[in-house]
């Protein structure tokens, strides 16, 4: 059996499923628009130079969650996902998917973005776990508390989060005859680099550059 664990935005999307979400919202009228992309620039340009503190991120990303009831934004969700993410599905990422799942290996998305955001997204690929960054919920309520739970699937945070998830199924690294990922960031270079087949998808500039030095395979989705 193999392992194959796919990054979300930018790789098996084109696009960004969190910016994507800001775009809804403020469409919406939920968020400010000039405050939402100020801010979301600054965290781009953080994250593109690896130095993103991920929890100023998420407390930002997450509180728009918390003011609005869970029906709502599921309802929100279902539109977002006709208007923003299925034109953004590619015929081959779709395909690539397809590929590992009629092998009968083992399929994974690990993604920084929230799993409130990325389940739909999930399901819609026919990918059947997501180790996502959790938000957190206040149980009695059932609402999002405006933090994440838990460790954020990001950066070396996805070794920790599949390692866990991993061991949960009774499976560990050495279970596996091979073992992909897929990725755009060198932010992923921690788990691409623990993977036996890691697999650059139209990659920054700084993961093809390593990419190339080590001889990692380089392909497109797009």
């Amino acid at each position: 059996m193999n392992l194959a664990l796919f990054d979300l935005d930018n790789t098996l999307l084109a696009g960004d499923s969190d910016f994507e979400w800001a775009q809804f919202l403020i469409s919406k009228g939920v968020v400010d628009r000039e405050l939402q992309e100020a801010k979301n620039i600054q965290f781009y340009e953080q994250y593109k130079a690896g130095t993103l503190d991920i929890y100023e991120f998420l407390i930002f990303q997450l509180a728009p969650l918390t003011r609005h009831s869970r029906s709502e934004l599921d309802a929100w969700h279902r539109e977002y996902m006709e208007r923003h993410i299925r034109p953004i599905m590619t015929t081959q990422a779709k395909a690539l998917v397809a590929q590992h799942l009629a092998a009968g290996d083992l399929c994974a998305i690990v993604t920084a973005t929230n799993s409130f955001v990325t389940g739909p997204i999930a399901r819609e690929f026919g990918i059947p776990h997501l180790i996502g960054t959790v938000p957190a919920v206040d149980t009695e309520q059932g609402a999002f508390s405006g933090g994440p739970r838990g460790t954020p699937s990001f950066q070396a945070g996805k070794i920790t989060r599949v390692d866990s998830w991993l061991e949960s199924l009774g499976l560990w690294w050495g279970s596996f005859d091979n073992s992909f990922f897929y990725s755009d960031s060198h932010n992923d270079l921690p788990l691409m680099q623990k993977v036996k087949t890691p697999v650059a998808v139209d990659p920054d500039d700084k993961l093809r550059a390593h990419a190339g030095e080590m001889g990692w395979k380089i392909i497109t989705l797009r």
